[in-house]
Order: C-alpha cells, then structure tokens, then sequence
C-alpha cells in the first residue's frame, strides 16, 4: 500500500485534500498530516513515506526547501494558491503541483501521474534520479521572487514586556526566539522579554533568510552565528556572536550547517 504525508500550515486544507485523496486514491495511506515544513522533514526521516504533498510557503520551513532536502527520499506534489502563471515552470512532469482549491479532475490527473512515477520507484532509487534539478532550482528562483516582493509585510520591531516593563526590540537586533507552551522569549545583546505569539505565528513576519529554525522552538538570527560545534554523538550546538547562549540544534534541521559550516 503507498503512504503519504500532508503539509500545510491551514488545518482545512489539509483535511480537504486528505478526503479528496481518499476518494480519488483509496488505496493511497495517509500516515502524517504536517503543519509546517519541520513537522514534513521529521515525518519523511521517521515515516520514509513514498509521497509527499507539500505547500510551498510554510512558516519556518518551506516546502521547497522540504523538498531540497529530501533527497529523493520520496516523491513530491506541490500545493499553492498561486496564480496558475506563477507555476507555468512547475508544469514539466518530474514534480507535479495542484493549485489551491484542488480540483477533482486536476488531482485525478495528478493521482495517474504519481501512480506511474510509483512503477518507477525501482529505477528512480537504484539510479539515484529524483526530481529534476532544474525544475527545483526554477521554484527556487521563484520562491526567491516571491519572497523578495513579501519584505515590505515583515515585522520590524517587537513589543516584549519584562515584569512591569515593556520593552521595544528592532527585529534587526534580535538574536534569538525561544518558546515554551505559553510565551516566546525573544533575546537581543544586551536584554530580553517575552511575548505571547506562539513561535509558528511569529515566524511568518520573520525573514527565513535572516532566521534560521534550529529547533522545534528556537529561531535564530543568522548573522548572529558565530559557528556550529558537533560532539563525538553528532549532537550540534550553535554559539553566538553576542551573547553566551548555546543553542541546540535538533536533527531535522541539522541540514542547515553541513554546507555553510566547518565543524571542528
């Protein structure tokens, strides 16, 4: 029986798509329903499911960068509510896409696709062939375009209070964001204080390429990374320019660092 997960970040979305499947694809299991693209990379590691059904633009992590680092792990299906001109380059077959609100018709199309791409699975694993690198470094591009024309909605600056006191950090001073069940604590050089937006509502105010998600609660401003240590376990942890924090960094975005960074 194929297995799939969902990820998007609108719980309607999800259970839509998860009934129109069920109907169109019966014998299609849904093992994981995501809200976020960090939820997709843990799903995928410890489910090792054979499709993925992706929304491009999630808080933290995106889908596009969900499917950058899969690998080829599994297949990947795109939703968007972008206009269908904005996704003219995701039409070439190797990754297919469905645009919000999916179609009966669309998604049977997309359901034919991916069973086809299925029979394949022997050779796409033994020839180490996913799908198309151009085609990804295309989305790439375009989610780059897209997110440029989206600075103007990022937040500049947070209200946090600290006892009897509220305190007014510019994003740009920020170090880092740490969240329990009820606050986020956001750190700056030389103060702190905490707010109550939850870490998934605040992030999509953040800029993912000035923010990094490091852990399932703790984001942190890339320019303040000083560098990234891994112990004899392969546990990370990142130390910071300005402050004496060490943040721990978990598995599923230890991705992040093997590129960028040099462990010693």
């Amino acid at each position: 029986m194929p297995t799939a997960i969902i990820a998007d970040d609108e719980d309607l979305q999800r259970s839509d798509l998860q009934r129109m499947l069920a109907h169109a694809w019966p014998e299609l299991e849904i093992v994981a329903q995501c809200e976020d693209g960090s939820e997709a990379l843990e799903a995928i590691a410890r489910l090792r499911p054979d499709i993925a059904f992706l929304d491009i633009r999630m808080p933290g992590v995106s889908g596009l960068e969900v499917a950058g680092s899969n690998g080829g792990a599994c297949r990947v299906v795109f939703t968007t509510a972008y206009n269908a001109h904005a996704i003219e380059a995701f039409d070439l077959g190797a990754v297919d896409y469905l645009l919000k609100p999916v179609g009966g018709e669309r998604l049977a199309q997309c359901v034919a696709r991916l069973q086809e791409r299925l029979q394949e699975r022997l050779h796409v694993r033994q020839t180490g062939s996913g799908d198309s690198a151009g085609l990804l470094k295309a989305m790439l591009e375009l989610d780059q375009r897209l997110r440029t024309a989206a600075r103007e909605e990022r937040i500049r600056w947070i209200s946090a209070t600290s006892g009897s006191t509220i305190k007014i950090f510019p994003v740009d001073e920020i170090l880092f964001f740490e969240s329990d069940a009820r606050y986020t604590r956001v750190v700056s050089a030389g103060d702190e204080g905490l707010i109550r937006k939850p870490l998934k509502e605040l992030q999509a105010g953040l800029d993912p390429d000035e923010f990094w998600q490091i852990h399932r609660g703790t984001v942190v401003a890339v320019r303040a990374i000083a560098r990234a240590r891994r112990d004899e376990l392969g546990n990370i942890t990142v130390e910071l320019r300005e402050h004496a924090a060490q943040l721990k960094v978990s598995q599923t975005y230890a991705w992040r660092f093997r590129s960028e960074v040099s462990f010693r």
